[in-house]
């Protein structure tokens, strides 16, 4: 199968989405893109417009919206915020086809956590990302590949993306394995430019840069402030140290291992220089906020654990607060 006979999804082509299909287009892919409202509009009608170190592009790209058939794809990667993936389902299951393969590159914990794991608990939906159950029973966690981003981007106008940093990504099987299927999707981003591992416990390292969504992405958009202050100003690098502690125990509690104490993960935080997290921008731009699958998906793994997170929780309440405050104010 040739790249242009793969029918290849971006499902919610964000900043993030858009990158994915700069580097496939770059790399003789032809993938779809699922977008909406003004940024919808400029892909159809102006393309993608991205700029990667210091160099600009433009890309004819095939967009559609979430009315719009398309026919079943062979690979959907998911971009979307966890928050929407279930007001989509009806359009998104539409693309599936028997061997669909849907890789979710979604902050957060998965909402496909307990599938496969060996926990003492049920397999069953984490209700904070899939409250009713519908992702997990109509798209099923046997088709979902688990994946970890680290590439940084901003959609700084509809259409126009910025990538920051980064290339690698990590994917893996919900069960703790590997399969032919995730080689060949490792294989189709490894051939678009993306330093692509194929990773046999994949919850390990969602575990790894949820890390530093917990610690820093809450308090970004409390603060206003970027990666660099937030990991470096003593008093946001004191609470993201507690944030980074907590979770961490909820995380051991569930098999996790750290190869990296807090303070270097820190460091690595603020080597990323003034970038505003993904958070934050949703914050600024107006959008809902991923706060269910950072905070309430790691609290009620906690919950169930009987573990204490006092810390997590105090942010939590006061991202909340803030959100309440300004929605009643408005």
């Amino acid at each position: 199968m040739t790249n242009l006979s793969l029918n290849i999804c971006i499902y919610g082509a964000g900043a993030i989405g858009c990158w994915f299909a700069a580097r496939l287009l770059s790399h003789g892919y032809n993938p779809n893109l699922v977008a909406r409202g003004a940024h919808l509009d400029a892909l159809k009608h102006d393309g993608l417009k991205i700029t990667e170190a210091n160099e600009k592009r433009s890309f004819q790209v095939n967009a559609f919206g979430a009315q719009d058939s398309l026919p079943a794809q062979d690979l959907i990667i998911v971009t979307l915020k966890a928050h929407s993936i279930t007001s989509a389902l009806d359009h998104l299951t539409s693309l599936l086809h028997e061997d669909t393969a849907v890789l979710f590159a979604i902050n957060g914990v998965p909402w496909w956590f307990f599938y496969g794991l060996d926990s003492g608990l049920p397999e069953q939906p984490l209700l904070s990302v899939d409250p009713e159950g519908r992702i997990w029973n109509e798209v099923g966690p046997n088709r979902a590949i688990g994946c970890v981003l680290y590439p940084a981007a901003e959609l700084l106008a509809p259409g126009v993306v910025k990538h920051v940093s980064g290339n690698r990504i990590s994917i893996g099987e919900p069960k703790l394995s590997t399969s032919e299927r995730t080689e060949k999707v490792a294989k189709i981003l490894s051939d678009a430019g993306c330093r692509t591992s194929v990773r046999r416990d994949i919850r390990n390292e969602i575990w790894i840069k949820l890390w530093g969504n917990v610690a820093f992405n809450p308090l970004s958009v409390l603060t206003g402030a970027t990666l660099d202050r937030l990991a470096t100003e003593p008093g946001t690098q004191f609470i993201a140290t507690r944030l980074m502690e907590e979770m961490q125990a909820i995380a051991e509690h569930y098999g996790a291992r750290f190869g990296m104490t807090i303070p270097k993960r820190i460091e690595g935080a603020a080597s990323v220089g003034a970038h505003r997290t993904s958070m934050l921008q949703d914050y600024l731009q107006g959008k809902p906020l991923e706060s269910n699958a950072v905070l309430d998906g790691v609290l009620e793994l906690a919950t169930l654990a009987n573990l204490d997170a006092p810390t997590i929780r105090m942010v939590q309440g006061m991202l909340h607060s803030k959100l309440l405050t300004e929605r009643s104010d408005n």
